[in-house]
């Protein structure tokens, strides 16, 4: 019996990308998935390759923006399952643009998605993970929530914000004794379509900006899913994917707030 058989998980955001080879995985493993994304055509998409697989999984579109409705899904869930296992808060967009290009419409759907998409699926399930007796909540940061970059505001703000709430919540965890771990997740450039999904400020080159990404994206969704999942088996903390984020979490902690003159300079001459 592995460490994932016979529990229920829940995936947002797993239409595609790190979500949908996080549920696959799972599915290998051994789970039961809920999983979750408000892109409907990739959703079922993935549901398919899950059924295929035997998996036993629930299928719901989903706005992880929307407090009311999360609160439902949560209900609905366990309703469905008859218990909760596992959280992998994972839905996300981006934004590109400076502190004067991006407009608070801008900045406020990006930390409504990435942060209190985070805060809701963390709250709503966290009751019914402790009712299991062998919960975990496992939040999707970034690289980027551990250093921040000229034109990634909104990103960096919602990843650090992630990263700050998740490691309250796991010394909370420790302090009641309640039965649950907690993960915080630190992807750095992985092969998803986050970034051409991406908006950006007006005059701001769409695919030069993805071909960007495209090219320092070095990690697979699948080798990132199984990282996570080894690393949430073994309840580690934090989580780093690829070596890029394990070269940028050192350079950040050795160097201290010296590392933004390297960033500026590297972001002025490639135009981001």
């Amino acid at each position: 019996m592995g460490h994932y058989s016979g529990k229920v998980a829940v995936v947002t955001g797993a239409a595609s990308g790190i979500g949908r080879a996080l549920a696959l995985e799972l599915v290998h493993r051994g789970a039961s998935v809920a999983i979750s994304d408000v892109d409907a055509t990739g959703l079922e998409q993935t549901a398919d390759r899950l059924r295929s697989l035997g998996g036993t999984v629930k299928v719901d579109v989903l706005d992880v923006a929307q407090r009311e409705l999360v609160a439902q899904y949560a209900s609905d869930v366990v309703e469905h399952f008859g218990k909760v296992n596992l959280v992998f808060n994972n839905a996300g967009i981006a934004f590109t643009g400076t502190t004067l290009e991006e407009g608070y419409k801008d900045l406020e759907r990006v930390m409504d998605v990435d942060f209190w998409g985070v805060v809701h699926g963390t709250k709503e399930f966290l009751p019914h993970l402790v009712a299991s007796g062998d919960g975990h909540v496992v939040n999707i940061s970034s690289v980027f929530g551990l250093f921040s970059v000229p034109t990634q505001g909104a990103y960096n703000a919602a990843k650090f914000a992630v990263r700050g709430f998740t490691e309250a919540l796991a010394m909370e965890m420790r302090v009641s004794g309640d039965p649950v771990k907690v993960t915080c997740v630190h992807p750095g450039g992985i092969k998803t379509n986050i970034a051409r999904n991406a908006d950006q400020a007006a005059g701001r080159d769409h695919d030069r900006l993805a071909s960007s990404f495209d090219k320092m994206a070095r990690t697979s969704p699948a080798r990132a899913a199984d990282v996570i999942l080894d690393g949430v088996e073994k309840g580690k903390a934090k989580v780093l994917i690829g070596s890029d984020a394990w070269v940028l979490d050192k350079i950040v902690r050795v160097a201290g707030s010296a590392y933004q003159p390297l960033v500026a300079r590297f972001a002025g001459r490639t135009g981001l």
